[in-house]
């Protein structure tokens, strides 16, 4: 029986070296989560009553655990590295199954999606139509390589402000090539339906009447509508139109474009001191865009940005936990399964209740202690030699009651 016991330590020290080789083969590897060997000793079924004297049958393995403790996370500038701080697993898809992992070293595929080493693909909550996202489905994270469309201007306007003491331009008839036909003038671009550019000049006549103005506007060179009336009170502040909107005429663009119809926005304009000055100005259209990079932010939402000054939401990082993540199932690649033993999972987004945070441009390392693993195999090791002296010393013993019969 002696025999017997040792031989149970002797296997449950060869499982430890096995878990504490595991562990530091895999020091380096990302996402990693280090596991221990939990023992427990045999004991063979007795009924109540039994002898106090009984001795044990040795020891077992219960059980590897996996230790889901954080791992220390390192910058590499690499936006498609991703880390989570906190809780939280990945979500990814290999060949419709669904894995959950805590590697974030993600890469682009030829269908343009964004995947593991391993070609599983990353999970994401994909954008509504009018903003925020869809909780209730995943979908495959994809960077999209198409241009964004132009939108072409329907409002512009300025922030500015014009001269109260500005004196009514010599000549009465406007003329946009004579400098003394009006007081002030500034431009802006706007944008047609194919996304091309066209200049769009406002010049400001001061009237002989106090606090009253014109403003006649040209688009490319040709006036668009007649000049309009800027009425201002005793305070400087715009009363004519009373929003400030004027809706100025169609304007047909030289380049096969749709008319465009432009509404101008005074609203922000107001008549005080001696100086003209224009701090701002706005406008809603935009010229085709190509992708210039992608950006991830804390909660997991991914921007695809554009060179037209675009952005557009394409999905939202997918976590999810359970109840007990110690249950998973280990599949390789730093990935896991769900089990009956984890849980069912728990989706969420990072920084929602329960979840961490996501980083971009970095990487969670093992959360391996090499130290405390050096310390693990030692200890091992003497469990390991205690109990082969223990079968060398039944076998002397054994041995002697062989010599004594034999006597």
């Amino acid at each position: 029986m002696s025999f017997n016991i040792a031989l149970t330590g002797l296997n449950a020290a060869t499982q430890d070296l096995a878990v504490t080789s595991n562990n530091l083969a895999n020091a380096n590897t990302v996402g990693f989560k280090t596991s221990r060997a939990e023992f427990g000793d045999i004991y063979a079924a007795t009924q109540t009553g039994a002898s106090s004297t009984a001795v044990g049958n040795g020891v077992q393995v219960q059980e590897v655990a996996q230790q889901f403790t954080q791992g220390n996370v390192e910058t590499t500038g690499n936006n498609l590295d991703l880390a989570v701080n906190g809780n939280g697993f990945f979500t990814v898809s290999s060949s419709g199954s669904l894995q959950y992992t805590r590697d974030g070293q993600f890469q682009i595929n030829n269908k343009g999606e964004v995947v593991t080493a391993a070609g599983a693909a990353l999970q994401v909550y994909p954008p509504l139509p009018n903003g925020g996202f869809n909780t209730g489905g995943l979908s495959a994270l994809t960077l999209t390589t198409n241009e964004s469309a132009p939108n072409a201007t329907t409002t512009a306007g300025i922030t500015a402000n014009l001269p109260a003491n500005a004196a009514v331009p010599a000549n009465p008839t406007f003329n946009p090539a004579d400098p003394t036909s009006y007081t002030d003038t500034t431009s802006l671009t706007v944008y047609d339906s194919l996304g091309a550019a066209h200049t769009a000049s406002l010049y400001f006549i001061k009237d002989a009447t106090p606090n009253n103005w014109f403003v006649q506007t040209y688009i490319d060179g040709t006036a668009v509508g007649t000049p309009q009336a800027l009425d201002y009170s005793s305070s400087g502040v715009l009363t004519t139109p009373v929003n400030g909107q004027i809706a100025l005429p169609a304007y047909t663009p030289a380049t096969g474009a749709a008319d465009m119809n432009i509404t101008l926005n005074l609203a922000q304009t107001q008549q005080t001191g001696s100086t003209f000055a224009v701090t701002a100005v706005q406008q809603d259209g935009f010229t085709t865009g190509t992708l210039t990079g992608i950006n991830i932010d804390q909660t997991g939402v991914v921007q695809a940005t554009f060179t037209n000054g675009r952005s557009v939401a394409l999905g939202q990082i997918a976590l999810a936990n359970f109840a007990n993540p110690q249950g998973l199932q280990q599949l390789g690649n730093a990935s896991w399964a769900a089990t009956t033993a984890s849980g069912s999972v728990v989706q969420g987004v990072a920084g929602g209740s329960g979840f961490g945070n996501i980083q971009s441009g970095a990487l969670e390392e093992s959360n391996v202690d090499t130290t405390s693993a050096l310390v693990a195999m030692i200890t091992a090791q003497r469990a390991f030699q205690a109990n082969a002296q223990m079968i060398q010393t039944n076998d002397q013993i054994t041995q002697t009651i062989i010599n004594i019969r034999g006597g």
